[in-house]
């Protein structure tokens, strides 16, 4: 493990060399004078409908003892049944297989966190993919064998692409900042100062030669950045910004009737919290109160203040990006499709394979590809559906909070080359959900 003084001073200023500060390619400024071209946006043809009567298969049999560790690998993977039995729709199983072709470079190229695959795993897949012309639910039969990870319990919530009222530059009506990527931000790689801490990273900003944490929600929200970040657009409704950066991207619908697209640059460090179960807790929900997203929204409006304290309690803050073409993008850099796409923890599931779902929400059952990852989406058999754009994709997103099982389709030979693996007998690691999930706030992307 790292020494507490390894961490404590690592980014002293004998280390900055390696704490790099991302800026902005722009010079910072209180206002971002906007593009003389706006950017084209466009976005995937979401999949079908999920039907409310299929037929779904029996849930993978308890572990004992529970599955503990922080990778797949270390979980354990058993066999699952065969593709064949899942039912696979085969409506599904095509806007799958159009994402897994969009993904299949990175699946080969990156290097798997899981411990599940190699690169050279999923090329025969991937090969198969480019020409395939049969049916695309034998696709899957074909190249994939389904896996349990751990006890394959499986968490979905959901996620949407946010239309919101914003414009370009500040006017009347539009007075919230949607900032960029400050240039006073540090994005600092533990894993050059320690192996023990590949892959994770910390935010802040320098002050008197050392790193500090970067300001908090209400500190932005009253100035603390506005000569460092620029504001690449303005919102009309606090409310609307504050779920845009819990949801990561979103549209801009703006006055002259045109389109932004913004979507997640960084963040500033600072853990999520979410209002949701906050506003349970405080008794602010009476019984018979909706704690979907849709009613923590109403509630915040309801409040006297706009619900701007209750909001500033999430100290996370994210930082954007406009974006032109096709979005919005998931953590591959790629654009997810609605009701195709799902995020989930790259320590467990690998960026781009196939995940199938059986859960006690119709609309989250079926074949999903896995194409981006959350702040709040972490642990084995937690997932957060993509639902694109638009009241109804609001809607479910919103309301999702299903509960079932999760098989992950891997390379047919990679079970028996893994081992199987059983998980250890070790003390097990809780799968917590967080709290506010049961009370309707979604995860913050």
């Amino acid at each position: 493990m790292a020494s507490p003084g390894l961490l404590a001073g690592l980014c002293s200023a004998l280390a900055l060399a390696a704490c790099t500060a991302v800026p902005d390619s722009r010079a910072p400024t209180a206002e971002h004078k906007p593009a003389t071209r706006p950017l084209a946006v466009t976005s995937r043809t979401p999949g079908p409908a999920r039907s409310p009567n299929r037929v779904l298969p029996p849930a993978p049999a308890p572990l004992a003892p529970a599955a503990s560790g922080t990778t797949a690998a270390q979980q354990g993977i058993r066999p699952g049944p065969p593709v064949t039995s899942l039912g696979i729709e085969e409506a599904e199983a095509r806007s799958a297989l159009a994402a897994f072709r969009l993904t299949c470079p990175s699946l080969i190229r990156r290097s798997d966190r899981s411990g599940l695959t190699r690169g050279a795993d999923w090329q025969p897949a991937c090969t198969a993919a480019t020409g395939w012309t049969g049916p695309s639910a034998g696709f899957f039969a074909r190249y994939f064998e389904a896996a349990v990870i751990g006890d394959g319990r499986a968490f979905a919530t959901g996620y949407y692409e946010p239309e919101i009222a914003g414009a370009r530059e500040r006017r009347a009506g539009y007075e919230v900042p949607i900032y960029g990527r400050p240039d006073d931000l540090v994005e600092v790689d533990l894993g050059l100062f320690a192996d023990d801490l590949k892959g994770r990273r910390i935010r802040g900003q320098v002050t008197g030669g050392k790193l500090v944490r970067y300001p908090e929600r209400a500190q932005i929200v009253a100035g603390a950045i506005n000569s460092h970040a620029p504001v690449i657009a303005w919102g009309a409704d606090p409310i609307e910004v504050f779920f845009l950066q819990v949801q990561g991207s979103g549209l801009l619908r703006l006055p002259d009737g045109g389109i932004m697209r913004v979507g997640y640059d960084t963040q500033n460090g600072r853990d999520y919290t979410g209002i949701g179960k906050l506003m349970k807790d405080r008794g602010i929900f009476q019984p018979g109160d909706s704690t979907s997203m849709q009613g923590i929204v109403a509630k915040l409006k309801s409040m006297p203040d706009g619900g701007a304290s209750i909001m500033n309690e999430n100290k996370s803050f994210v930082f954007f990006r406009e974006l032109g073409g096709e979005g919005p993008l998931g953590a591959l850099g790629l654009p997810v499709t609605g009701r195709t796409s799902v995020a989930a923890d790259p320590s467990f599931v690998p960026l781009g394979a196939p995940v199938f779902l059986a859960m006690d929400r119709f609309e989250a059952s079926g074949l999903w590809v896995a194409q981006d990852t959350g702040g709040a989406i972490k642990g084995a058999n937690r997932f957060d559906t993509y639902w694109g754009s638009g009241a109804e994709a609001r809607r479910v997103a919103g309301g999702m909070s299903g509960r079932g099982a999760a098989w992950l389709l891997l390379p047919i030979g990679t079970i028996a080359r893994l081992g199987p693996v059983q998980p250890a007998a070790a003390p097990s690691l809780p799968f917590t959900l967080p709290a506010d999930l049961d009370a309707g706030t979604p995860p913050q992307r």
